[in-house]
């Protein structure tokens, strides 16, 4: 067919979850594992720490989320041998979404399952490949509905007796049946499908499964010059070589020893002289790319012939270290030898394109589009796409050039996007569309308008002067100093870096909470920039608020009162909430101070209306009691307190102190109760004076529980005057011994007449203060209980000593 073009790579994303240590590790491009979607990229590291990275690709993250990365890092210093996807179309309409699984050398398989982009990879289940805890696995795939997997039995004893070659002979190969639906891995029994063979690299092709030699074996050895075909639907083996284009022999597997399948085939096999394999990667089909030491591409089909494709340069003699990589698309052949790609047509074996690349790449296969390639280098992810001579991508619509005020505006657009998103605080994807909605970025929506207006009015050459002496000025002066920001990021040290960064980032933070409004999206991109620089958006919520310590130990603030209407304003992602987790991340002890202050502006007048009556109510659905809308602040920041994961005795001091400062009978009531289970009798006494003056109806209450806890134990002995002076005026004797008595302990009657020293049983004399000092207020003081004020003091005297005391 005639040549439309040439085909030049395009970028197709970023990943999130990419952080600066992995950058700075040395990671081999053959270590990479790319999902059948390319959404995932996982990274096998080797060293010098073992483990697993992932990144995943979002259209859309949520950024006020966290979600769930791969991130396995094994503490025991076990390799991970391979990661890859269930067969998709094996579980396809049960429900199982994308399902990875982590096969580790010591047999454990870990199935992780990825739920959606908001909650992350989920855990599913993890199992035991090998029978043996000695067993090792040097390599897995999946072939339909079979995990399949080569592993290194253990030696005997005895082995050292044996011969070299005997002694590469302790491998087997094993499957197991594989299934997961409803959330669940179904895993078969183990079967040896081959044993006492050598090391085999195992690769899954279509309905077949590979099994080719280790590729550091050396080849004067029978059992590295030819490879095995298996075939579960017909149960069979396929013996093939890379210098014979046809199979040698077709044997059932029901021989599972490999010595004996191969034993009709040693005499031929011993004088072959068959060229190394040196990359490898399966079509999807059944059949198999081969690159040789010859610089031959061979494609080993479904029915076992192995035909020549293409041939590189008569120079090329592969190294050890020269990266390779091959990838089928349908009926293309892409084939990455160092940093050069060739686009090969499989059915003729013409070259279509050479391109050289800047930087080696993985070339892998996406689902959704098996014709295109995919490139993904240490840059990002790319594609391949047609462009004609002029450079321009096949397939669009040459309208717009007549329109060129449209093209020139979208240019615009498009540079901006570019410039804004490498140095942007969110990871968000910038679009043109977003840039025109948005209204953050004003440059570009100004330079756009400007241009659109000269190139429909048909200004002149005086008058374009006049614009850049005029308003141009602005746009000119805030690009360049867009660029000289640029610039300085480029070239700066760390340091100056997070100089600029948290400049910027509290300006930015500034700007949103003095805005007049927050919508949903808005809301959003704060708590993201809350989220990936904590620090630096503290400080700037600090500047913000303008928030001063005072040495009395209180929080005072000079902010405008609509700055605090915007924090305080309930919404699906409240401000309040997220200076709160500030706070208790960087100065927890002053988060009832700063719940004391959000108080005091949400009720002052500059505020006007109360919450109650207000547009600040809290929605509902959230946090509300009883069917109400509203939350107080305390509760808010109690919820938000009880979400982080913080001490557990730190978190009990500031849920004391933030239910004491929002100043709620209920509240003081709660704080209360929770002293006293801590036994912190003292400052228990301290909240007793302090809020029993606020109002009859406390008083009563407080002293209600203390006088309870009097009646249960005697840990308030030294406080009792100080609880006594709280009793309420309207109190009687009755009340109080009715209280005491439906309180009191219970405990068997002591046959002494008196109480051991250690009892906590409540005597009348503790109570006597008391009751003296209400009798004493009554008006019409009862006679019942007149007999109590002239009985003996409390203790009695001690009884003087007998003579056996003294002989004692």
């Amino acid at each position: 067919g005639k040549r439309a073009g040439n085909r030049h790579p395009t970028s197709v994303g970023c990943l999130s979850g990419e952080n600066a240590k992995a950058s700075e590790r040395e990671i081999k491009l053959s270590d990479v594992r790319v999902s059948p979607d390319g959404r995932h990229v996982h990274v096998l590291l080797r060293q010098p720490k073992v483990g697993l990275m992932t990144f995943d690709k979002h259209e859309r993250p949520q950024l006020a989320l966290n979600p769930k990365k791969l991130d396995v890092w094994f503490k025991g210093g076990v390799s991970i041998v391979d990661v890859f996807y269930l067969d998709l179309l094996h579980n396809k309409g049960k429900g199982t979404g994308v399902v990875a699984v982590v096969v580790y050398e010591n047999g454990k398989a870990e199935f992780w399952k990825f739920l959606d982009y908001k909650t992350g990879w989920y855990l599913l289940q993890t199992s035991d490949l090998c029978n043996s805890p000695r067993a090792r696995v040097l390599s897995v795939c999946v072939c339909s509905s079979l995990l399949v997997w080569c592993e290194e039995r253990p030696a005997s004893e005895n082995s050292s007796a044996l011969s070299s070659t005997r002694n590469k002979l302790r491998y087997c190969i094993c499957r197991r049946d594989c299934e997961v639906e409803d959330g669940a891995v179904n895993l078969g029994g183990l079967k040896i499908i081959l044993h006492n063979n050598p090391k085999f690299t195992v690769i899954s092709s279509g309905d077949y499964v590979h099994l080719l030699p280790d590729l550091k074996a050396k080849l004067q050895l029978c059992i590295s010059k030819f490879f095995l075909t298996w075939s579960p639907h017909h149960d069979s083996f396929t013996i093939s070589t890379t210098c014979k284009n046809t199979p040698i022999k077709k044997l059932s597997a029901k021989e599972s020893d490999f010595r004996r399948l191969i034993a009709d085939c040693l005499g031929y096999l011993s004088a072959l002289e068959p060229p190394e394999i040196c990359s490898f990667s399966p079509t999807g089909c059944g059949g198999l790319l081969l690159l040789l030491n010859t610089g031959w591409l061979y494609i080993l089909q479904e029915d076992g012939m192995l035909r020549r494709v293409y041939k590189l340069a008569d120079n090329f003699t592969p190294q050890a270290d020269t990266h390779t990589s091959l990838c089928f698309y349908v009926n293309i052949v892409a084939l990455m030898v160092g940093k050069t790609l060739h686009l090969i047509e499989v059915n003729c074996g013409r070259e279509l394109q050479k391109i050289a690349l800047k930087r080696e790449g993985l070339l892998y296969a996406n689902q959704a589009d098996r014709r295109t390639p995919f490139l993904f280098s240490e840059t990002g992810l790319f594609m391949l796409t047609e462009k004609d001579s002029t450079g321009k991508a096949l397939g669009l619509s040459p309208a717009e050039s007549n329109q060129s005020g449209a093209v020139l505006v979208e240019a615009v657009f498009e540079e901006a996007c570019k410039y804004y998103q490498q140095r942007s605080l969110s990871s968000t994807q910038l679009t043109v569309e977003s840039l025109k909605k948005g209204g953050r970025f004003q440059a570009p929506i100004s330079l756009a308008s400007i241009l659109r207006n000269y190139l429909n009015s048909g200004l002149r050459r005086t008058e374009t002067e006049s614009l850049q002496n005029g308003g141009g000025d602005y746009i000119a002066g805030a690009l360049v100093a867009l660029e000289e920001l640029k610039g300085s990021l480029v070239r700066g040290g760390v340091k100056e870096v997070e100089a600029v960064g948290g400049t910027l980032v509290e300006k930015e933070v500034v700007r949103l909470l003095s805005s007049s409004e927050l919508d949903g999206e808005t809301l959003l991109y704060l708590n993201s920039i809350f989220s990936m620089f904590p620090g630096q958006a503290w400080s700037a919520a600090q500047a913000a608020l303008q928030l001063h310590y005072n040495v009395e130990g209180s929080l005072s603030s000079r902010a405008a009162p609509d700055v605090w209407k915007m924090v305080l304003t309930p919404s699906a992602l409240p401000v309040f909430e997220l200076l709160c987790q500030s706070v208790v991340r960087f100065q927890p002890g002053w988060l009832p101070r700063f719940l004391q202050l959000s108080q005091q502006q949400q009720g002052s007048a500059a505020l006007g209306l109360s919450l109650a009556s207000s547009s600040w109510g809290f929605p509902s659905g959230r946090g509300g009691e009883s069917g109400e809308n509203n939350v107080p602040l305390y509760r808010r920041a109690l919820w938000v307190l009880s979400s982080l994961d913080t001490d557990t005795e730190q978190r009990q001091d500031l849920e004391v102190e933030l239910l004491l400062v929002s100043g709620r009978p209920n509240a003081i009531l709660q704080a209360l109760r929770i002293l006293m289970v801590k036994r912190q009798w003292e400052r228990v006494t301290q909240v007793a004076q302090q809020f029993c003056k606020q109002s009859p109806l406390l008083n009563k209450e407080i002293f209600n529980s203390l006088l309870c806890e009097v009646s249960q134990h005697r840990e308030l002995d030294p406080y009792l005057d100080l609880l006594w002076a709280l009793c309420p005026e309207d109190y009687t004797v009755t009340t109080i011994l009715n209280l005491v008595l439906k309180n009191i302990s219970c405990s068997p009657p002591s046959p002494a007449p008196f109480a051991a020293p250690p009892s906590s049983q409540l005597a009348m004399g503790q109570l006597k203060p008391l009751l003296r000092k209400v009798l004493q207020r009554e008006t019409k003081p009862s006679q019942r209980y007149a007999d109590i004020l002239q009985s003996p003091l409390y203790p009695p005297p001690a009884l003087p000593p007998t003579n056996s005391d003294l002989r004692g």
